[in-house]
């Protein structure tokens, strides 16, 4: 397997999850600040030009976090990786989603990238001051899913920890000090084994 990255972003989720599930995997360096990918070679992979991009062994292109989480999860059972009964299943895939699509597309990329929500540059400082805002809303809503819980859906680490992580990492970004339950959550996680080769291999620091 492939997995096509940029450094500390949304990738790292699924770069913790393969390294969870032990499988070889070669990671592939994306640039998205000079525009790497844009390039045709990488288009022709994925035209939305967004990491985490995956290539499977057999040459399949996966797209988009939960996508990718999930088959990672159904094609590695063994790693025990998404809950199999359907009421465990459904919450982990409803944190997923709502922390990729609200918390990270709508939250932090208004902080990361003003630009893509107003072409006004005079406008930036009010669209990352509302990112802010719902970055930290959403954060606050997950630290109270996480009241009395070690993970985020059911017993054991899954695929929904593997999301919250990458969000987890953002905070200091976004100028927001973890709540009690997202921080102790975040020290659990970079206890991981398979948590700390992901940011070692990337470069960021625990």
């Amino acid at each position: 397997m492939k997995l096509y990255y940029s450094p500390g972003a949304c990738s790292l989720g699924i770069h913790v999850l393969l390294e969870e599930i032990g499988a070889p995997f070669e990671l592939m360096l994306l640039n998205v600040r000079d525009g790497s990918n844009r390039k045709p070679e990488f288009l022709a992979l994925n035209p939305k030009a967004k990491v985490p991009t995956l290539v499977t062994g057999d040459g399949r292109v996966l797209t988009e976090f939960p996508a990718i989480a999930v088959w990672l999860a159904h094609t590695h059972p063994k790693a025990e990786l998404l809950e199999t009964d359907p009421d465990t299943e459904s919450l982990a895939l409803e944190v997923m989603d709502y922390i990729v699509a609200t918390v990270h597309m709508q939250g932090f990329t208004r902080i990361a990238r003003p630009g893509n929500f107003t072409p006004t540059e005079a406008d930036h400082a009010k669209v990352q001051a509302r990112g802010r805002e719902i970055y930290a809303e959403g954060m606050a809503l997950l630290d109270r899913r996480l009241q009395g819980r070690d993970y985020v859906a059911g017993d054991r680490f899954s695929v929904a920890d593997a999301a919250l992580v990458f969000v987890e990492n953002w905070a200091a970004r976004a100028a927001y000090v973890l709540p009690a339950n997202l921080a102790a959550h975040f020290a659990r996680m970079k206890a991981r084994q398979a948590v700390q080769r992901a940011f070692a291999s990337e470069g960021l620091s625990l």
